[in-house]
Order: C-alpha cells, then structure tokens, then sequence
C-alpha cells in the first residue's frame, strides 16, 4: 500500500487528508499538522514553543497529572510540538484504543489547561533549559551563524526565546495564539493503520470539527546572505565550535532537489567518505568531525555545516573548508564518489521507507513541497540514472554557497 490524497469537507473547507493503511500491526497513528503556525510566526520570541509546552499539560478538567493517567492507562500517545514552519498534534495507539485516544484529543482541544500555575511551571522549566544553553558552545556559534545568515528575521532568534522574551508571555498570548493558527484553514492531517479510509475520515471529521475558521497567512521566504564574515566568540572553551553557511538557490519545489540530495551527499552529509571528511579530518587530521548539508525549506534554504577542533587548529580548519568547497565548485566530483552516492542512497531506501511512520512522513512532506506523492520513488529512478555530467553541471550552476561565513566559538589559544 502507499499514501493516497484526499479532502474532507468541513464547514465549507476543503482539509487535505494523506491516508494509508496498513493491517500488518493493530496500531493507528494520526497527525494534525496546522501549517504557518511554527515558530517562525511568533509573535513574542519562544511563544510558539511554549503553546505546545502548555497542550503537554492536558485538559483544565483533568489537569496533568489526571490527563496523563487517562493516557497511560490505556497505552495512548498523546504529543503536541512545534516545528519552524508547522505547529502538530499527534495521537498514537492501539487500534482498539484509538476511538478513545480520538475523545482525548477532542477533550484537549476544547479544555487546555490555561492555568496561571501550569504556564509557571513551563515558564521555570524553559528558563532553566535557556539558562543552561548559555554554555552550550555548539548552541551559541549555531545561533550566531543563522544571525550572520539571516539577520533581522525570525531565523536570526532562538526558537525557545530568551530569558527576558519567556518571562513577559502570558496566558492570553498563548489563548491568542492558539485561536489564529490551529485552525481549519491550515490543517493538514496525515493518519494511516489498521484502519479503513471511510472509518478513518468518520474519525477525523469530527476532531476538525472543533476547529475554527482561521486566516491563513504564507509565512514570508527568507534569503541568506552572502556576507563571506567571520565572527569569532571567545569563551571559556577548550575546543573550537565551528558552524558555517552560505545561500543556496534552490527553492522548496525545484525539479532539481533529487540533484541536491546526491550534491549534498558526496560533499559533507555522507559522514566519512563524504569530500570535507575526507579532506579535512581524514588526511589532514585537523578535526575531530565535519559535516554539511543542503537545507532546502518552503521558507528558506541554505548550505550549512558544522566543525569541532583543537583552539589551534580552528584557522586551518575553516580555510580547508573554504578550498573544499571551491573545488568542489570547480570541478565537480568524480565518477566514483557519484556511483558510490547512487549505491547508499539506492541501496539503503528500504531501511528510509520501512515503517508507516516514515512512508506518512514522506508523503506529508512532498505534499508540503508541491509534489505528487511517491514523486521520492521516481526521484530514485532519477538518480539512478543520473550521469556524471548531468550531475557536475548541477554544481557549478550553484556557485552562491562559495559565499561562506563562519561562526566560530573558541577559547583563547595558550
């Protein structure tokens, strides 16, 4: 079986429904996905974070503890969480217990727990998680690189907040949130099990029925710059902590992104044998790791990477990044690393498109990006047949991720 399209028709909205199902176990998983409803909408930095903080916390009936038990009592996954760009509710269970499971989500839905004493807790909790981020070393220089990438745009801020922006949240900004994104203009739900699609849209209509009326707004696109800056931070640190990033001109929809994908796998997302591990770790010993990757969102997309290496070594290393990639640039890669490329991602398919989870996870996301479901399947075709020239003209097309700044977190060289 594989994930099928449809809509279900609420109150004079059309709500996309990705559905598959599958008998080989009794389970059944729902998503409700709001689009335009991630962090990168916040109104006060860490708000989105801390809705979903706060739909974790049950119902105002039952309270946390009394919601909690109703979940575990009958073996039932209840999350919510936020991403960049999408805001999603998710129930998991037995399918004997999913009708229930279903109830509890109705519950939430209509009861959250909007206490002054719940939003206290979560707001101690996020404090304390940010309060300790400030000597995390890998999350100040990734912060600062997207900073230096994407200043003055949401992308630039912590998606958790700051101290100060946790401490002035309230509970009519979380109840104002929730009412201008969770709505049925952007809900999306993917479901899939041991379930049949007519059973399954009874059970999801009457979930988007609680659901209001919301305006939809496109999160804007962001554009990284090419700022080619260095921006060295000092602290107390025993290591360099290196994160880098360039602009990549390859928009969310491109025909181009089963190219990409192998690009972006010989040059650094590879692990070892990937182009930067092998130059720069492997045969100059200057790091203890490196990887890159092409990020490509409906919002924003960007070449970016990380390093970690010894104080002394972190000028080599960023400079080896830099000849790196301007060879990759130059001359493309060779026919060894591409047939190497087309065996792994050919070759491990099965273990990416093993489980439902995965198989409604990619059909979710190629309906995100504008393309048909199972278009991955016909992309690996693509790749499979893909030529070394085919692939070499791609690269030099995208000579804009030249275009390199670093954030560098190191410590004072002894």
């Amino acid at each position: 079986m594989s994930a099928n399209l449809s809509h279900i028709d609420v109150n004079n909205t059309k709500v996309p429904f990705i559905f598959e199902e599958d008998k080989n176990l009794p389970i059944i998983s729902m998503q409700l996905i709001f689009k335009n409803s991630g962090s990168l909408t916040d109104k006060k930095d860490g708000l989105v974070k801390l809705t979903a903080k706060l739909l974790n916390e049950g119902t105002l009936k039952d309270g946390s503890t009394g919601f909690a038990t109703k979940l575990e009592s009958r073996a039932i996954s209840l999350g919510v969480h936020a991403g960049k760009e999408t805001f999603v509710m998710e129930v998991g269970s037995l399918k004997s217990e999913f009708s229930y499971g279903i109830e509890l989500l109705k519950e939430l839905l209509q009861d959250p727990n909007y206490s002054e004493d719940i939003l206290k807790k979560i707001k101690v909790q996020t404090i304390g998680s940010l309060k300790r981020k400030e000597s995390d070393f890998d999350y100040i220089s990734s912060l600062k690189m997207k900073g230096m990438l994407f200043p003055n745009t949401p992308l630039a801020k912590a998606s958790s907040g700051t101290v100060k922006s946790v401490e002035m949240i309230t509970l009519n900004d979380i109840k104002t949130d929730v009412a201008t994104h969770l709505g049925l203009e952007n809900a999306i739900v993917v479901m899939g099990g041991d379930i049949s699609e007519k059973e399954a849209k009874k059970l999801v209509k009457e979930v988007l029925s609680l659901l209001p009326h919301v305006k939809s707004n496109e999160i804007p696109t962001m554009k990284a710059l090419a700022q080619k800056k260095i921006q060295k931070t000092i602290k107390k640190s025993e290591q360099a902590y290196v994160y880098f990033g360039s602009p990549l001109n390859i928009p969310y929809d491109s025909k181009d992104r089963y190219m990409a994908q192998v690009a972006s796998f010989i040059l650094g997302s590879s692990g070892f044998g990937s182009r930067l591990m092998e130059e720069i770790r492997v045969k100059k010993g200057l790091v203890y790791s490196v990887y890159s990757r092409f990020s490509i969102n409906k919002t924003h997309s960007y070449f970016s990477g990380y390093l970690q290496t010894k104080i002394e070594s972190g000028d080599e290393s960023v400079q080896s990044v830099k000849d790196v990639v301007n060879l990759f640039l130059e001359k493309g890669v060779t026919e060894e690393e591409l047939n190497s490329a087309k065996q792994f991602i050919v070759g491990s398919e099965p273990l990416r498109n093993e489980t439902l989870s995965q198989r409604l996870g990619r059909a979710f996301q190629e309906f995100y990006t504008n393309r048909p479901l199972g278009s991955s399947v016909e992309n690996l075709k693509k790749i499979e047949a893909m030529s070394l020239k085919e692939l070499n003209d791609f690269i030099s097309m995208h000579k804009e991720i030249v275009n390199i700044s670093f954030s560098v977190v190191t410590g004072e060289k002894k």
